[in-house]
């Protein structure tokens, strides 16, 4: 930021304007450009500056509409800050929606903080890093789940980290997965060099799912009042939150092959012994209950009933008792988790 504008290589945004732009990040194989679309709002009034990113996987699709609907559809009128919007990183992935890189065959989602002397994936975290991620004070990145399988919605946060746990309760979803994230990853890079970010997790891949949009259109909603970007707005935190350490969550897999009979849904809290699932054969003749090994919450599921043995099944985290009872008392009030 240069006297309240936000500027990158090629451009500025001056306070009370915003810019929408297409920037250039590679080329093709005929030399044309991938340029990734950018909306940069600067409020009249000064206060942070922080980014809204999705689809660094290219089918991700549901955090799209999340920062579309943030950058074009909201009263920017009292903002007190800026706002840098990246609804598609990964636009070749997008545009052939896949998950990755097609052609490079690379995870974008690995490559930061990129290197522009590298492979064509770093080369293309290098220009997104530098010029829209590293300015800011925070962020948020949106992601789903991958093909095949679903998430509730929740926050995944390195909570050794003071400047990102005040970000990951801000945002008020109720459940917050505490990991440092993979190397490479775009909210680990980002809170590296010091612009603390937490990954928001939201479905599942090639779709839109209007509410789970919507609550994560809340969450954004609750940051920016939180951090005085709208500070006439209230923040909104919910009825209960917890925070799942690695001892405390695990992927289930399947022992067998065959088809999956799913007996719960994302957000739903099993009991220890539960039947979570049936595996059978075609003929049904063959049927195996895949029990719960503690009380927990699908967090995340299979989509896709057919399994080899190893694959996942739910990703089943750990509440202890008294997160049990305020998960009880929000669902029966109507303000539990998105199924």
């Amino acid at each position: 930021m240069t006297d309240g504008a936000f500027t990158y290589d090629g451009g500025r945004v001056d306070p009370g304007e915003r810019a929408d732009i297409r920037y250039t990040i590679s080329e093709t194989y005929l030399g044309d450009p991938v340029r990734i679309p950018v909306s940069i709002v600067n409020g009249e009034q000064p206060g942070p500056t922080v980014f809204l990113s999705a689809a660094s996987h290219g089918d991700e699709l549901n955090g799209i509409e999340v920062v579309r609907e943030v950058s074009h559809e909201w009263s920017h009128a009292n903002l007190h800050g800026t706002l840098v919007c990246l609804p598609v990183l990964n636009v070749p992935g997008f545009v052939t929606q896949q998950r990755y890189l097609p052609v490079y065959d690379r995870d974008l989602n690995r490559s930061f903080p990129g290197n522009d002397a590298s492979t064509s994936a770093k080369r293309m975290a290098d220009q997104i890093f530098r010029n829209f991620l590293a300015p800011c004070d925070f962020g948020l990145d949106f992601h789903t789940s991958t093909r095949g399988r679903t998430n509730m919605l929740h926050v995944r946060a390195d909570m050794t980290d003071d400047d990102v746990v005040r970000l990951a309760r801000s945002f008020g979803s109720n459940v917050v997965i505490d990991s440092e994230g993979s190397s490479g990853t775009l909210r680990r890079e980002a809170t590296e060099a010091g612009v603390p970010t937490v990954t928001v997790e939201m479905g599942e891949a090639h779709r839109f799912q209007r509410g789970l949009i919507d609550r994560a259109l809340d969450g954004v909603h609750s940051v920016l009042a939180g951090y005085g970007i709208y500070p006439t707005e209230a923040v909104d935190l919910p009825a209960w939150w917890t925070v799942v350490t690695t001892d405390q969550k695990t992927w289930i897999r399947a022992d067998d092959g065959g088809l999956v009979d799913m007996h719960y849904e994302r957000g739903d809290l099993v009991r220890e012994g539960d039947a979570i699932c049936s595996i059978s054969n075609p003929f049904k003749t063959d049927v195996a209950d895949v029990e719960a090994p503690f009380t927990g919450l699908l967090v995340g599921k299979l989509e896709n009933p057919v399994v080899y043995p190893g694959n996942p099944l739910v990703h089943l985290v750990e509440l202890d008792a008294a997160t049990q009872r305020a998960y009880e008392r929000a669902r029966e009030a109507g303000s539990g988790p998105p199924a």
